[in-house]
């Protein structure tokens, strides 16, 4: 098994292919992570975040959970907590460690913001973290739909730029997490492909109307013909 070091999180690659570690993204995630705790009437007085990244959707949700809310990121990549570390304030705290080496037992809700795909043993790792918490986040990129499987293109390259080992649907993400002992509470698509593609290439721009129409009459079918989606899940 390769050391974090021999890893495209840690010898650089990774930081070189996406400067800002997706911290671009951070705001729609935390909004949507936000969502389904407020329409669940969850109320988390310690969240920890395992593989944070860039730190970013934790120093969102500082700025919009209750005050009293204290937060710790976990990060194995020494690039991405260079970039978190300097976030730091009160209440708000990150780690350059393998969350079940330094983070602490059963914190209130514990967040698996896109990391499980790119985990070699993801179903050993989601049945390890389940002994850790009550309350679990997950986002899930569902990279398995028909338009990828037809051009291919797309899966490759999820696979050389961002690292994902794993592609998933809808459904198959649930079973996954369902298979590893999980209980699902609540959980709804995300549309990164229509709300984060503005700034993206003219093929993702063009591909947002589609997206947007077909998710308006059928969010299942969309998501399973277009892609361009993930799975916000809320477990325990």
């Amino acid at each position: 098994m390769k050391s974090i070091k021999e890893t495209m999180y840690g010898s650089g690659d990774y930081l070189d292919k996406h400067p800002d570690w997706h911290a671009s993204d951070s705001p729609f995630k935390a909004k949507n992570i936000a969502k389904i705790i407020e329409r669940n009437s969850l109320l988390p007085k310690t969240i920890s975040e395992v593989g944070c990244g860039a730190g970013e959707i934790l120093a969102n949700l500082h700025n919009h959970l209750p005050k009293d809310t204290i937060f710790s990121g976990y990060e194995i990549s020494p690039q991405a907590y260079n970039i978190c570390k300097s976030k730091e304030r009160e209440r708000l705290n990150f780690y350059c460690s393998d969350f079940f080496e330094g983070g602490k037992d059963n914190p209130d809700l514990i967040l698996a913001i896109d990391v499980f795909e790119h985990i070699e043993n993801y179903m050993g790792f989601l049945k390890k973290l389940s002994s850790r918490g009550t309350n679990f986040i997950f986002h899930i990129p569902l990279d398995m739909n028909v338009l990828s499987v037809i051009r291919d293109h797309p899966i490759l390259n999820s696979r050389e730029s961002s690292g994902h080992l794993h592609y998933f649907t809808k459904n198959t993400a649930l079973m996954t997490l369902k298979d590893c002992g999980y209980r699902i509470v609540d959980f709804f698509y995300t549309a990164g492909g229509i709300e984060l593609v503005s700034s993206g290439t003219l093929k993702h721009r063009l591909f947002k109307v589609p997206r947007s129409v077909f998710f308006r009459i059928n969010e299942d079918l969309a998501a399973r013909f277009l892609g361009g989606f993930s799975l916000m899940v809320l477990a325990e």
